[in-house]
C-alpha cells in the first residue's frame, strides 16, 4: 500500500523491496524534481520526503499488523549533492519498536550505498488503539 501513496505517485518513486523491518525505493531523476535549474541537482526536499516515506515503510514492515504512524523526529544529514541525471535510491531499516515509538535509520544514494547523498535518523509514533485510516466510502 505504501507504494501507492499520492506522494510516491506524484514523484514517480517506486518501492523495490519491503520486508523484515526494511524498505528500499528508487526515485527516477526527472525535471520536476530539480531544485537548481543551472546544475540540474534534485531538490533536497524530494530526498527528505523520500527518506521519511521509506522510514515509515520500514516501520510498517517491522510490525505484526499495521497501525497508524506519525513521524515524530526526522534528522537528515546531507553528505553531498546528488549527481544530476542519476536516479536516487533510498533505504531504511527499523532498528527497534517499543509500545509507542519506532526507531529508524536510512540513507539515500545513487550508484554506491557506501557513498550516500544523505543519511537519516528518525522516530515514529505508533498510534496503537487508534482506528486504522480508511478511505471514505463512495456513494
Amino acid at each position: 500500500m505504501l507504494g501507492l501513496t499520492p506522494f510516491m505517485a506524484s514523484i514517480g518513486a517506486e518501492i523495490l523491496e519491503m520486508g523484515a523491518g526494511a524498505a528500499r525505493a528508487r526515485l527516477p531523476y526527472g525535471p520536476k524534481l530539480v531544485g537548481d535549474p543551472d546544475s540540474g541537482v534534485v531538490h533536497g526536499g524530494a530526498v527528505t520526503a523520500l527518506l521519511d516515506q521509506m522510514g515509515g515503510a520500514a516501520v510498517m514492515a517491522a510490525l505484526d499488523h499495521p497501525v497508524p504512524i506519525v513521524t515524530l523526529d526526522l534528522r537528515i544529514d546531507y553528505m553531498k549533492p546528488a549527481t544530476a541525471g542519476v536516479d536516487i535510491m533510498a533505504e531504511a531499516r527499523c532498528l527497534k519498536v517499543t509500545h509507542e515509538i519506532a526507531f529508524v535509520r536510512g540513507s539515500a544514494y545513487q550508484t554506491d550505498a557506501a557513498d550516500p547523498v544523505a543519511i537519516c535518523t528518525a522516530t515514529f509514533m505508533l498510534m496503537r488503539g487508534a482506528q486504522a485510516l480508511r478511505a471514505p466510502a463512495k456513494g
